[in-house]
């Protein structure tokens, strides 16, 4: 799943291509807005909250969301499409570009007073400008109990954070993902090295946890199971971690450089 820089830059290229320009066609491709026609409308802009994107008309927001899959692609009208047209979902098109929305997890259109329904249960954007660190810390010490990889996944605690950040947070703060909340040290300083992981990428095509661009030496341990450790030369890890209220997701760690990793 898409994590919340690659949103951030998804929907300021859609910025960039659509607002300040009038719609010429809209085509919903879900069963339930086929009918809905917002030809004529103006784009005014689009923001990303978290992991969801919204795209404001003068009337309406339109809502989307990547989930695993998705992806925002923009092309000059009448160019070839680089993806099979039965996967895209949503296409909003001006006098010169093209807007698709392919494989997206949610598509909607709210009324603007009805955004909140979309977005009114996460927490704190980590890359929004409203970015409250004293909230989403506050977020995190509700349930002390709970596994620190877990609750760092939960949008409603803070908005932004997918897999490689959780795996690549757990790494820096030296703590393995299913100790729990209570015993993973200093909220805020989790709080304040997730804002900044976030911020420092999202203007980058490639993501860079490590301070070293060299390709396969830009992540900690994300998605380097059986390989050195980049800090101690230990072998990284994978495993699992969710419950009956979360979804089980893969996490990678360094089983010496992070505590509890015999958990």
């Amino acid at each position: 799943m898409p994590e919340g820089d690659t949103v951030f830059r998804t929907a300021a290229r859609l910025h960039a291509a659509l607002s300040g320009k009038t719609l010429t066609r809209s085509d919903f491709r879900v069963p339930r807005y086929a009918t809905v026609d917002l030809s004529g409308a103006e784009v005014t802009d689009t923001v990303a909250y978290g992991k969801h994107i919204l795209t404001r008309l003068p009337e309406y927001t339109v809502h989307t969301h990547l989930m695993m899959d998705g992806e925002w692609q923009i092309y000059a009208r009448g160019a070839r499409w680089r993806k099979p047209g039965f996967r895209a979902r949503l296409v909003l098109e001006t006098a010169d570009v093209q807007a698709v929305g392919f494989d997206l997890g949610i598509v909607e259109v709210l009324p603007h007073d009805r955004e909140s329904d979309a977005i009114g249960h996460l927490g704190p954007d980590l890359l929004g400008s409203s970015w409250d660190p004293a909230l989403a810390a506050a977020n995190l010490a509700r349930d002390p109990a709970r596994p620190i990889g877990l609750a760092l996944l939960d949008q409603r605690v803070l908005a932004g954070v997918g897999n490689v950040y959780r795996s690549e947070l757990c790494f820096l703060r030296g703590v393995h993902p299913a100790v729990p909340v209570a015993d993973a040290g200093d909220l805020a300083a989790w709080v304040d090295l997730a804002h900044r992981l976030l911020a420092a990428n999202r203007d980058r095509a490639v993501r860079i946890t490590t301070g070293d661009r060299r390709p396969g030496r830009n992540l900690w341990v994300y998605g380097r199971a059986g390989r050195p450790c980049l800090r101690c030369g230990s072998t990284v890890v994978s495993g699992t971690l969710g419950t009956a209220s979360d979804p089980e997701r893969v996490f990678y760690h360094c089983p010496s450089c992070q505590r509890g990793a015999d958990r």
